[in-house]
Protein backbone atom coordinates (compact mmCIF):
# COMPACT_ATOMS: atom_id res chain seq x y z
CA UNK A 1 0.00 0.00 0.00
CA UNK A 2 1.32 3.22 -1.00
CA UNK A 3 0.28 6.26 0.26
CA UNK A 4 1.95 9.45 -1.58
CA UNK A 5 1.74 13.17 -1.35
CA UNK A 6 3.52 16.38 -3.09
CA UNK A 7 4.80 19.83 -2.20
CA UNK A 8 9.15 22.49 -4.41
CA UNK A 9 12.67 22.62 -5.52
CA UNK A 10 15.61 20.44 -6.76
CA UNK A 11 16.62 17.86 -4.22
CA UNK A 12 13.32 16.93 -2.40
CA UNK A 13 12.68 15.90 1.24
CA UNK A 14 11.12 12.92 1.19
CA UNK A 15 9.99 10.61 4.46
CA UNK A 16 9.01 6.75 3.97
CA UNK A 17 7.02 5.04 6.77
CA UNK A 18 7.04 1.60 7.26
CA UNK A 19 4.45 -0.36 9.47
CA UNK A 20 3.39 -3.92 9.72
CA UNK A 21 0.30 -5.66 8.67
CA UNK A 22 -1.35 -4.07 12.01
CA UNK A 23 -0.40 -0.40 11.10
CA UNK A 24 2.36 -0.40 13.47
CA UNK A 25 5.68 1.24 12.89
CA UNK A 26 8.56 -0.79 11.92
CA UNK A 27 12.12 0.12 13.16
CA UNK A 28 14.94 -1.01 11.42
CA UNK A 29 12.84 -1.96 8.19
CA UNK A 30 15.67 -1.32 4.93
CA UNK A 31 14.35 1.58 2.31
CA UNK A 32 15.97 1.65 -0.50
CA UNK A 33 15.12 4.31 -3.11
CA UNK A 34 16.24 3.92 -6.88
CA UNK A 35 16.37 6.75 -9.45
CA UNK A 36 16.61 5.84 -13.12
CA UNK A 37 20.01 6.61 -14.46
CA UNK A 38 21.73 6.27 -11.98
CA UNK A 39 24.44 3.83 -11.28
CA UNK A 40 23.49 0.75 -9.43
CA UNK A 41 27.32 0.01 -8.26
CA UNK A 42 29.49 1.44 -5.19
CA UNK A 43 31.89 3.09 -6.26
CA UNK A 44 35.56 0.58 -5.91
CA UNK A 45 37.04 0.73 -2.39
CA UNK A 46 33.02 0.95 -0.58
CA UNK A 47 33.40 -1.22 2.34
CA UNK A 48 31.04 -2.41 5.41
CA UNK A 49 31.58 -3.94 8.07
CA UNK A 50 29.77 -6.84 10.17
CA UNK A 51 31.38 -7.09 13.43
CA UNK A 52 30.99 -10.10 15.72
CA UNK A 53 30.79 -9.12 19.71
CA UNK A 54 29.88 -11.01 22.38
CA UNK A 55 28.60 -13.59 20.22
CA UNK A 56 26.21 -11.88 18.18
CA UNK A 57 26.50 -9.85 14.82
CA UNK A 58 26.37 -6.25 15.00
CA UNK A 59 24.56 -4.98 12.90
CA UNK A 60 21.80 -7.33 12.81
CA UNK A 61 20.64 -6.17 9.30
CA UNK A 62 23.20 -3.92 7.09
CA UNK A 63 22.63 -2.43 3.85
CA UNK A 64 24.98 -1.64 1.30
CA UNK A 65 25.17 -0.89 -2.57
CA UNK A 66 25.97 -3.41 -4.90
CA UNK A 67 29.94 -3.83 -5.07
CA UNK A 68 30.42 -2.98 -1.64
CA UNK A 69 33.18 -5.53 0.19
CA UNK A 70 31.93 -6.39 3.44
CA UNK A 71 34.45 -6.94 6.97
CA UNK A 72 33.78 -9.48 8.86
CA UNK A 73 36.00 -8.25 12.23
CA UNK A 74 35.69 -10.83 15.32
CA UNK A 75 36.08 -8.97 18.34
CA UNK A 76 35.19 -12.00 20.61
CA UNK A 77 37.71 -14.28 22.88
CA UNK A 78 36.17 -17.29 21.13
CA UNK A 79 36.47 -18.27 17.11
CA UNK A 80 33.74 -17.65 15.08
CA UNK A 81 32.66 -19.41 11.45
CA UNK A 82 30.99 -16.95 9.50
CA UNK A 83 28.64 -18.53 6.04
CA UNK A 84 25.87 -17.77 3.71
CA UNK A 85 23.73 -20.37 1.42
CA UNK A 86 22.29 -17.11 0.13
CA UNK A 87 21.45 -17.43 -3.50
CA UNK A 88 23.23 -13.60 -4.26
CA UNK A 89 26.38 -14.79 -2.21
CA UNK A 90 27.15 -18.02 -0.75
CA UNK A 91 30.57 -17.85 1.69
CA UNK A 92 32.02 -19.14 3.91
CA UNK A 93 34.95 -18.41 6.66
CA UNK A 94 36.20 -21.44 8.61
CA UNK A 95 37.01 -20.72 12.09
CA UNK A 96 39.20 -17.45 12.98
CA UNK A 97 39.85 -14.74 15.54
CA UNK A 98 40.88 -11.40 14.39
CA UNK A 99 39.66 -10.07 10.76
CA UNK A 100 39.87 -12.43 8.35
CA UNK A 101 42.52 -10.63 5.39
CA UNK A 102 39.72 -10.75 2.70
CA UNK A 103 36.70 -9.14 2.31
CA UNK A 104 33.54 -10.68 0.92
CA UNK A 105 32.13 -8.62 -2.10
CA UNK A 106 28.47 -8.16 -2.54
CA UNK A 107 28.41 -8.08 -6.24
CA UNK A 108 24.45 -9.11 -6.39
CA UNK A 109 20.88 -7.45 -5.44
CA UNK A 110 19.30 -9.10 -2.80
CA UNK A 111 19.09 -10.50 0.90
CA UNK A 112 22.00 -12.70 2.13
CA UNK A 113 20.88 -14.71 5.99
CA UNK A 114 24.36 -14.78 8.10
CA UNK A 115 25.04 -17.63 10.81
CA UNK A 116 28.19 -19.17 12.38
CA UNK A 117 28.10 -22.73 12.66
CA UNK A 118 29.59 -22.97 16.17
CA UNK A 119 26.95 -20.46 17.92
CA UNK A 120 23.34 -21.08 15.98
CA UNK A 121 22.06 -18.34 17.60
CA UNK A 122 23.88 -16.14 16.06
CA UNK A 123 21.98 -14.51 12.67
CA UNK A 124 22.14 -11.39 10.67
CA UNK A 125 21.36 -10.06 7.60
CA UNK A 126 22.79 -8.05 4.13
CA UNK A 127 20.65 -6.71 2.26
CA UNK A 128 22.71 -5.27 -1.15
CA UNK A 129 20.79 -2.61 -3.32
CA UNK A 130 21.32 -1.21 -6.59
CA UNK A 131 21.34 2.43 -5.08
CA UNK A 132 23.40 4.49 -2.99
CA UNK A 133 19.99 5.78 -1.55
CA UNK A 134 18.66 3.58 1.39
CA UNK A 135 18.46 3.54 5.03
CA UNK A 136 17.17 1.60 7.93
CA UNK A 137 13.91 2.57 9.65
CA UNK A 138 13.99 4.75 13.32
CA UNK A 139 11.76 3.70 16.27
CA UNK A 140 8.59 5.04 14.51
CA UNK A 141 9.46 3.53 11.46
CA UNK A 142 11.00 6.36 9.20
CA UNK A 143 13.71 7.02 6.92
CA UNK A 144 14.25 10.15 5.16
CA UNK A 145 15.67 10.84 1.65
CA UNK A 146 16.22 13.66 -0.52
CA UNK A 147 14.99 12.78 -3.80
CA UNK A 148 15.00 14.16 -7.33
CA UNK A 149 11.38 14.52 -9.14
CA UNK A 150 11.26 11.58 -11.42
CA UNK A 151 9.65 8.57 -11.52
CA UNK A 152 11.85 6.18 -9.35
CA UNK A 153 11.11 2.69 -7.24
CA UNK A 154 10.85 2.09 -3.99
CA UNK A 155 12.03 -1.10 -2.25
CA UNK A 156 11.26 -2.13 1.46
CA UNK A 157 12.27 -5.45 3.71
CA UNK A 158 12.33 -5.98 7.41
CA UNK A 159 13.69 -9.47 9.25
CA UNK A 160 10.29 -10.23 10.34
CA UNK A 161 9.17 -11.08 6.66
CA UNK A 162 9.68 -14.16 5.96
CA UNK A 163 10.65 -14.13 1.76
CA UNK A 164 13.96 -12.87 1.55
CA UNK A 165 13.10 -10.21 -1.06
CA UNK A 166 12.64 -6.65 -1.33
CA UNK A 167 9.05 -5.70 -1.89
CA UNK A 168 9.14 -3.17 -5.01
CA UNK A 169 6.66 -0.48 -5.86
CA UNK A 170 6.73 2.45 -8.31
CA UNK A 171 7.32 5.95 -6.30
CA UNK A 172 6.48 9.13 -8.54
CA UNK A 173 7.90 12.31 -7.13
CA UNK A 174 6.66 15.35 -8.17
CA UNK A 175 8.57 18.68 -8.92
CA UNK A 176 5.84 20.68 -7.14
CA UNK A 177 8.14 19.88 -3.66
CA UNK A 178 8.66 17.32 -0.49
CA UNK A 179 6.08 14.32 -0.07
CA UNK A 180 5.86 10.95 2.23
CA UNK A 181 4.91 7.63 1.22
CA UNK A 182 3.61 4.83 3.88
CA UNK A 183 4.76 1.19 2.73
CA UNK A 184 2.70 -2.08 4.76
CA UNK A 185 5.30 -5.40 4.99
CA UNK A 186 3.22 -8.22 5.25
CA UNK A 187 4.14 -11.99 4.33
CA UNK A 188 1.82 -11.56 1.36
CA UNK A 189 2.82 -8.22 0.30
CA UNK A 190 4.38 -9.16 -3.33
Amino acid sequence: MLALSAGSSQALPWTVQVRNAAGQPLADAVVAVELRGRPAKAAAGTRAEVAQRERQFQPAVLVVQTGTAVHFPNFDTVRHHVYSFSPIKPFDIKLYSGTPAEPVVFDKPGIAALGCNIHDQMSAYIVVVDTSLFARTDAAGLARFDLPAGEHQIKAWHPSLTRPQLLTRPLSVSPAGSGSTGIELTNTSN
